[in-house]
């Protein structure tokens, strides 16, 4: 794992965004909402940036599946992935918050036949994974989290 990173402190999502404001409700009731959005639920991922190696935090869908964590990288079907994606291909080494509970992690991206399990399982959190899908020409990726340990309970 690395080491010195600050991860109690992440850049969050740009000002004005609603993905700021899930963030802030998330972290300032400790998980008590937030978690489920829309419908569906919720994690708060931190990656490393690429570039600068700092925490960055996006709230974002996940699945589950055998104590892993599932996310889908569609950015709404645009034809570059999201930064969270392009950080963590760089440092697989992540946070997530999945309610209350913080955990440190290891990220990789779903090998083909793991994505053609998952896809499906991922279609009853967001039935729009699909119509991202036919709208770039790049493959989404699905993410896997393997989680490593627990932190506190009490993120702040």
């Amino acid at each position: 794992m690395t080491v010195d990173i600050d991860w109690e402190n992440p850049t969050d999502p740009r000002p004005g965004s609603w993905q700021l404001d899930h963030v802030k409700l998330y972290v300032g009731s400790n998980g008590a909402e937030g978690q489920y959005w829309n419908g569906t639920q919720t994690l708060l991922l931190t990656t490393l940036g690429r570039v600068s190696g700092n925490p960055v935090r996006t709230p974002l869908i996940y699945g589950e599946d055998e104590g892993r964590y599932l996310l889908v990288a569609s950015k709404g079907g645009d034809p570059a992935h999201p930064l969270w994606y392009r950080n963590l291909t760089e440092h697989p080494e992540v946070r997530v918050q999945v309610g209350p509970q913080t955990l440190q992690g290891t990220a990789r991206t779903a090998s083909p036949e793991e994505r053609a399990a998952y896809w499906p399982l991922m279609l009853k959190h967001w039935p729009s994974y699909d119509e991202y899908q036919a709208k770039t020409d790049r493959e989404i990726p699905i993410v896997v989290i393997e989680t490593v340990q627990p932190m506190s309970s009490d993120t702040r």
